[in-house]
């Protein structure tokens, strides 16, 4: 009995230690945005390359901690998916809206595609931790439809959290947000050119119509005399 007992509780030590929690998955947050109408005018981008730092291509979601390394987090959560993928989606939809137009690809862009700006980013940084705000750092270039540079920004964006792994996810999702708005804004001046300009087209006064020109009357002179007596 005491063997069967043993055997019993072993059994069941096995059973309990064959139970996992469930591993916590999270996703970026796109923020409130809404799809443009299809619009033939609306400008052209190409977003890409789009480059992460290399701890960041991993599933696992790290956590920065008090003196600054990154470690896994304790429940072993991770991204629900591609994080590249991710954020290409979110930086697409934000432009899109901002923007007001659906003519946006991912580098390299299909057959045909002809952009009037392209988009290089590069992320070296984007993390956040229980006593660490989320942090966002990188790097835009812009390129005109000739390929050549109009201009590069380096930024570094911060944003506060509640500490917990969804509030956290949040706050990066948010940093998203906000660097495509800046990237925008930087795009909106290179669509002025794209822009047809509505010129006025001022008509010159009309002359004044002259009046009828009424010919003199002239006396009618005849060679009568006319003698009064």
């Amino acid at each position: 009995m005491q063997r069967l007992t043993t055997v019993l509780l072993f059994a069941c030590v096995s059973l309990a230690g064959c139970v996992t929690q469930p591993v916590p998955m999270y996703r970026l947050d796109n923020g409130a945005v809404e799809t443009p109408a299809q619009a033939a005018d609306g400008v052209a981008v190409l977003l890409g390359p789009v480059r992460l730092a290399d701890y960041l291509q991993h599933d696992a979601l790290l956590q920065r901690l008090p003196d600054g390394s990154l470690a896994a987090d304790g429940q072993q959560a991770r991204w629900a998916g591609d994080l590249q993928g991710d954020i290409n989606q979110l930086l697409m939809r934000q432009l899109a809206w901002r923007l007001n137009t659906q003519s946006l690809e991912l580098s390299p862009g299909s057959k045909g595609f002809s952009p009037d700006v392209q988009v290089e980013l590069e992320i070296t940084r984007l993390d956040s931790g229980p006593q660490h705000p989320a942090v966002l750092e990188a790097q835009w270039r812009l390129l005109d439809k000739q390929g050549k540079r109009q201009g590069s920004r380096l930024v570094r964006l911060q944003e506060e959290h509640q500490g917990s792994m969804a509030d956290q996810v949040r706050a990066q999702s948010v940093l998203l947000q906000r660097l495509s708005e800046m990237m925008a804004a930087a795009i909106e001046p290179m669509t002025v050119a794209k822009t047809p300009v509505k010129r006025n087209v001022v008509k010159a006064p009309s002359k004044p119509v002259a009046p009828p020109a009424i010919p003199a009357v002239e006396p009618i002179r005849t060679d009568l005399e006319v003698f009064r007596f």
